[in-house]
């Protein structure tokens, strides 16, 4: 049986990334992430409320503050009082998982997204994604870049404009 571009994206494997059902997915997304960023004066149970209704996952007590863009919201799984401050970017086209306790400073990008290494193959507009786990209690200071496939441990501190390949 042939899987989807949608189910080929989330197992990880090349996918096209301009198939209809994911760019309908995105464009859900967009519109969620455009309410939620209106959201900015709502009380902090209304914004969680938000967020339970536009991410995977979002624990007790998990807080973004706006404005916060992301692919598709699904794949993301915050943790019971994970912060991201403002300005965060999450590509999510495979799972995101931010431990509980975790805080993420302004501007961090964090990316699942990646192409690749033949031109060919990105001229066919083909992508693939690799997860992102976040342990609990993290602190990833301002503007850092956490690239694809990227695991970082409980407790670890990740310094204000760091790339974080490894």
């Amino acid at each position: 049986m042939m899987m989807t571009q949608k189910e080929r994206m989330l197992a990880g494997e090349l996918y096209i990334a301009d198939d209809p059902e994911l760019v309908e997915d995105a464009a859900r997304a967009a519109a969620w992430c455009d309410r939620y960023n209106r959201a900015a004066t709502a009380t902090a149970q209304e914004r969680h409320a938000l967020l339970v209704e536009g991410l995977g996952h979002a624990g007790r007590g998990a807080t973004i503050r706006p404005p916060f863009h992301c692919d598709y919201g699904f794949n993301i799984d915050l943790g019971e009082g994970a912060f991201l401050n403002y300005g965060c970017t999450v590509l999510d086209v495979v799972s995101v998982r931010i431990g509980a306790g975790t805080r993420v400073g302004p501007g961090v990008q964090i990316l699942t997204a990646d192409h690749p290494r033949d031109p060919g193959q990105r001229d066919r507009m083909l992508e693939f994604g690799r997860p992102v786990i976040i342990g609990r209690n993290v602190w990833i200071g301002g503007g850092a870049l956490i690239l694809p496939g990227i695991t970082i441990g409980d407790d670890a501190i990740i310094g204000a404009g760091s790339v974080v390949t490894r």
